[in-house]
């Protein structure tokens, strides 16, 4: 039996009769411990991760330094970022910033175009937070809306889901999609231009156009609407200020990719913009400026914005850890050799290596329920893939991974229950709605990605 080529250990122990094997019953395992023992996925990814080295015969002291430093690289490179849109995230709430564009949009439309405005409300509360407090920041202006309008609940709340869905799978700089952009190593300005491009068509089809047959199939009235989540603050930020804090970060690193592409490599504006549009830096300065035109715009004192700021931290922990671990599992799948073996095996076969990718994300979400989990896990499996691919194509195979990893949201997704819970639908009602809505989304996401790589 020949010995398959390493990527990072030089041991010529691992045969690749092991590494399918260890593959398999790898991800078996981490779907196992994850759905029936509700083992918590940062444990069972390292568990996994272990597994997977063992049985393709990994050393154990390779297996520990494989994991720590996907686990650490993965946290320097992503770990920051979501920290950062964290505390974004936790200003724009706590200054009223998130209902002053809520309010704005809502205001200014009319019954037929309100289903619209709730979908761009909801890509624009989604870019900077993550789905659960999107979803918890959402819920009592989808209900006021709702009420007010006399609109049906679904109408309205679909769009809006679909808006915070589709930038956590296609629009960095929401983490998600920086965690394959990290694992990929593709240009995130070319990702984030190209997300933007897709999600765009993909929101239409999956928020406004869908939510008009949803309603039809599942007509709830808004629950009894509790109390605004608006700040106590007496006064908030102005919209055109929230508005150009929030895009902020997306137009710096925009200018990145722009300056990449039409200015010369010395060229002075190339090198500020490309300092400006790094992720870390781009975050960095919307937190800061943030501070500023939110926080004290709303007139909040320095210990109201520390506290703020202080408060984003505790609950992405978990989240953080995570994605780590995922780094981790990653880079056992890379040093064992199996991406290396998948790689090979795509390239041989003639399969569309973005159909590919998204099968794969698509497993993984179904047996995991998490979409950060599917985005890792393939992004791992596909990493060796990327030497063979231009930079247009491994940004396209970010979005198809990203597209993937939103398909069909089930029991064992958190956000199938929030939306359940939230709407006072019924399993049944919440699949005919939400959990479809999940899956037209990942379906034009993948349909979209496929024809801009005729173009790249």
């Amino acid at each position: 039996m020949h010995t398959h080529p390493l990527l990072a250990v030089s041991q010529d122990a691992v045969s690749s009769g092991r590494l399918i094997p260890a593959a398999l019953v790898g991800i078996a395992l981490l779907v196992v411990l994850i759905t029936r023992f509700k083992v918590n996925p940062f444990l069972s990814l390292t568990i996994g991760s272990f597994a997977v080295a063992m049985i393709a015969g990994l050393p154990i002291a390779d297996a520990i330094s494989s994991f720590t430093k996907g686990f650490g690289s993965t946290a320097a490179g992503v770990g920051i970022l979501i920290a950062l849109g964290a505390m974004f995230g936790k200003l724009l709430a706590d200054s009223g910033g998130a209902d002053e564009i809520v309010d704005t949009i809502v205001g200014r439309s009319s019954p037929r175009t309100l289903p619209w405005a709730m979908a761009v409300v909801g890509a624009l509360i989604g870019l900077p937070m993550f789905f659960e407090i999107g979803l918890v920041l959402l819920v009592p202006v989808i209900f006021l809306v709702s009420r007010r309008s006399g609109l049906s609940l679904i109408r309205v709340g679909i769009p809006a889901l679909a808006g915070l869905s589709v930038t956590h799978g296609l629009v960095p700089p929401h983490p998600g999609p920086l965690v394959a952009v990290d694992a990929l190593k593709a240009d995130l300005g070319l990702t984030l231009g190209l997300g933007v491009l897709i999600a765009i068509p993909t929101l239409v089809l999956a928020g406004p156009l869908f939510a008009r047959y949803a309603a039809r199939w599942v007509d709830v009235p808004a629950p009894e609407l509790y109390e605004t989540h608006a700040n106590g603050n007496a006064r908030r930020p102005g919209f055109p200020v929230t508005l150009a804090t929030v895009l902020l970060p997306v137009v710096l690193m925009m200018g990145k990719a722009l300056a990449d592409i039409f200015a010369a490599e010395a060229n002075l504006v190339r090198v500020v913009l490309d300092f400006l549009g790094t992720p870390l830096v781009a975050l960095l300065i919307a937190v800061v400026v943030a501070m500023f035109t939110l926080g004290r715009g709303a007139g909040m004192d320095r210990q109201a914005i520390a506290r703020s700021v202080e408060k984003s931290l505790p609950p992405i922990a978990g989240i953080l850890l995570i994605v780590s671990a995922g780094g981790g599992f990653k880079q056992t799948l890379v040093d064992t050799g199996i991406g290396k073996l998948v790689a090979d095996w795509v390239q041989n076969s003639g399969l569309s290596v973005l159909l590919l990718a998204w099968l794969i994300a698509v497993l993984i979400r179904l047996a995991t329920g998490s979409a950060t989990v599917a985005t890792v896990t393939a992004s791992g499996i596909l990493a060796p893939l990327v030497t063979t691919l231009g930079t247009g194509q491994t940004a396209l195979l970010v979005l198809a991974i990203g597209a993937g990893s939103l398909f069909f949201s089930h029991v064992n997704d958190a956000g199938f229950w929030l939306v359940k819970e939230y709407f006072g639908l019924s399993v049944g009602q919440t699949v005919k709605t939400w959990s479809l809505m999940e899956t037209i989304l990942s379906v034009a996401g993948l349909a979209f990605t496929l024809a801009l790589s005729l173009f790249l």
